[in-house]
């Protein structure tokens, strides 16, 4: 296997509060086998003839960077669902419509071209929050799995690394009413007929790892609640639910349960290092103790919640409470794992009225390692000896980060700078064009089809 060298102009290593200048990262295959930050005249060790073949990387380059929440199908609804006030129930509705139209065929031609923007992004690692299981009036495909089978493949064509988080959903609130019309390709019937499909799933290639979810309080009962958590701890698989984005669910669950959904989660066994709690908007200062005690994660999906009028979760009183915080597009109002990383900061800015609440080291972790490890992907996230071969060059002559220094890119930059990614040793983007998916032609075709 041939060893590729790429010269960094800046490179933002593991542990460092900024990004070094000059850095030389060599790969073989689809790891990173050397790292080394050059000396002050250019010349490492070995003597400046090691230069000649590497791959200059003008800019800052990245790591691979995790969407840690992703439901690819609601990249349908971009732009469409302004008109007139709503909320997050009317939003429901719209997506459920798009739900209720898509096949196995759609939904990959469909994911295809999402995971593709993504990787423009600089997203070499998605988490796929996947519930839309079956067919209309929860009919099973031929293969149960058809539908899971087609988001693995879109992932295997746009290049880019899966872990399936297969969703549990069972009812439609929090006291069982029973799942309708759309909702019904969702369910299984209970937690040991979606554990059983789901042991029936061997996807194949080494992009893609299976994790469960419970998609809320509101959609598994608590009773079966151990049985989702239980099939995640025996296979050392990540666990992920959808925890408090809504003060509606929050009052729910206390006037079902006695207690809010955190403290629910916890009573079952369901909180943990393995697991990531989406959104946790609106969590009391009891729930922030019992996820931090537990070490459990936390993925904030900013551009999401804004959209929806959800609110503004406490993230700085969640990270000084022990939890790691990690970042998705969750509907994929955009996908910019830059403007996701800032809004953390931006929208603490705007709940206390003060600024300087995360350095941009802490937004980098969020937004690589962080999220790699909420997936199961320990060893991505981070230009290291042994960890995957990604790498994101992102522009610093752009007109948006033009002067901006390195570590400004986290407070300057879109996806629009990103010009390079890597993925497992091979170049997935190249001059800010994905070589395998012409994207915007592939999302057009696919949004109109399940849209009109």
């Amino acid at each position: 296997m041939s060893a590729t060298r790429w010269l960094a102009e800046y490179a933002w290593l593991p542990g460092e509060a900024e990004p070094t200048p000059d850095v030389l990262i060599e790969t073989v295959h689809d790891r990173i086998t050397g790292v080394k930050a050059l000396a002050p005249d250019g010349r490492p060790d070995a003597g400046v003839e090691v230069l000649a073949d590497a791959v200059r990387l003008p800019g800052l380059t990245l790591p691979g960077l995790a969407n840690a929440h992703s439901h690819a199908f609601h990249r349908a609804l971009r732009g469409r669902t302004h008109a007139g006030r709503g909320d997050f129930w009317s939003w429901r509705d719209r997506m459920y419509a798009v739900a209720g139209r898509l096949d196995p065929d759609s939904y990959l031609a469909l994911a295809r071209a999402v995971y593709a923007e993504m990787a423009l992004a600089g997203i070499t690692c998605v988490g796929e929050f996947h519930y839309l299981h079956h067919g209309p009036g929860c009919s099973r495909y031929a293969d149960p799995n058809a539908m899971g089978a087609a988001l693995v493949e879109a992932a295997a064509q746009a290049g880019i690394r899966l872990t399936l988080l297969d969703t549990c959903y069972l009812t439609a609130s929090v006291d069982g009413r029973p799942l309708v019309g759309p909702q019904q390709r969702f369910g299984d019937g209970d937690a040991l007929r979606w554990a059983e499909r789901l042991d029936a799933f061997t996807p194949d290639g080494g992009h893609v790892r299976l994790g469960a979810a419970i998609h809320s309080v509101r959609a598994v009962p608590a009773e079966q609640l151990a049985t989702v958590a239980g099939w995640a701890q025996r296979r050392d698989a990540p666990l992920h639910v959808h925890l408090s984005e809504q003060p509606a669910e929050n009052d729910a669950c206390r006037a079902v349960h006695g207690c809010t959904p955190t403290r629910l989660l916890a009573d079952h066994g369901v909180l943990g290092r393995a697991t990531t709690a989406v959104h946790a908007t609106h969590p009391t200062s009891a729930d922030v103790g019992l996820l931090g005690d537990s070490r459990t994660g936390v993925c904030l999906c900013p551009t999401t919640e804004r959209d929806l009028a959800d609110g503004i979760g406490p993230a700085r009183r969640m990270a000084d409470a022990g939890i790691p915080l990690s970042l998705g597009s969750d509907s994929h109002a955009v996908i910019d794992p830059f403007e996701e990383a800032r809004a953390v900061e931006l929208d603490e800015r705007l709940r206390t009225r003060k600024r300087g609440h995360f350095t941009p080291a802490e937004l980098f972790t969020a937004a690589s390692s962080a999220g790699h490890a909420a997936l199961g992907w320990t060893d991505a996230g981070r230009i290291a000896v042994g960890d995957r071969a990604d790498l994101v060059t992102v522009r610093l002559d752009s007109v948006r980060t033009a002067g901006v220094t390195p570590a400004g890119v986290w407070f300057a930059a879109s996806t629009a700078d990103v010009v390079q990614v890597v993925v497992d040793g091979q170049v997935l983007v190249r001059d800010g064009r994905h070589v395998r998916v012409d994207v915007a032609r592939e999302l057009a075709t696919a949004i109109t089809e399940v849209t009109s």
